[in-house]
């Protein structure tokens, strides 16, 4: 018989260096998958096809789960503050490091549309960076973040607590597009 619903990842397990590789993969992979499901469930929104963009939906869900499964299975999911300290990693190499060259390659090669596609997440990043930097303090001191809003351009991912800007900073895109969290 199968185990009862926990409603928690499995737990992590560090036996076997191939099996952690393929894990991370599927990782990878699982997370490629849930992103391109919900950007094909906003295509058949657009097209009228309701019905196909919510099974969509529900499939992107589903890898998100195997993601996050594959991510417990490697060990990468921690306390709060040990996960805003890795977000905060993680946001600062993406800012320093991976962006930059990103950019780098595309200008060299004329790719203006993807340059504009790194300069969008370069700048959230550095926002989420901030974001990470100010609730990981609140955290040690016991205290969760307050009750605000959080707002995301839906084009350029520009985030932001409170309340959403007449036109995105970033990109222009006007405040009734962005998404409330």
């Amino acid at each position: 018989m199968a185990e009862p619903f926990k409603n928690t990842p499995p737990a992590p397990e560090a036996k076997g260096e191939m099996t952690a590789q393929n894990i991370a993969a599927a990782l990878a992979g699982e997370s490629q998958a849930s992103q391109k499901y919900l950007a094909f469930a906003a295509a058949a929104d657009d097209e009228g096809f309701p019905n196909v963009a919510r099974f969509f939906r529900a499939a992107a869900y589903s890898e998100s789960n195997h993601a996050r499964n594959h991510l417990s299975v490697l060990g990468g999911i921690g306390t709060t503050a040990e996960n805003l300290k890795a977000a905060f990693g993680g946001e600062s190499f993406e800012i320093t490091e991976m962006y930059p060259a990103y950019d780098a390659v595309a200008k060299l090669q004329g790719n203006e549309s993807a340059r504009l596609s790194v300069r969008y997440a370069l700048q959230a990043e550095k926002q989420h960076r901030a974001i990470y930097d100010d609730l990981l303090k609140g955290v040690e001191g016991s205290k969760d973040m307050g009750g605000e809003a959080v707002w995301v351009c839906p084009i350029c991912g520009y985030t932001t607590i409170g309340t959403a800007p007449d036109y995105c900073p970033e990109c222009a895109t006007t405040k009734e597009y962005f998404k409330e969290f």
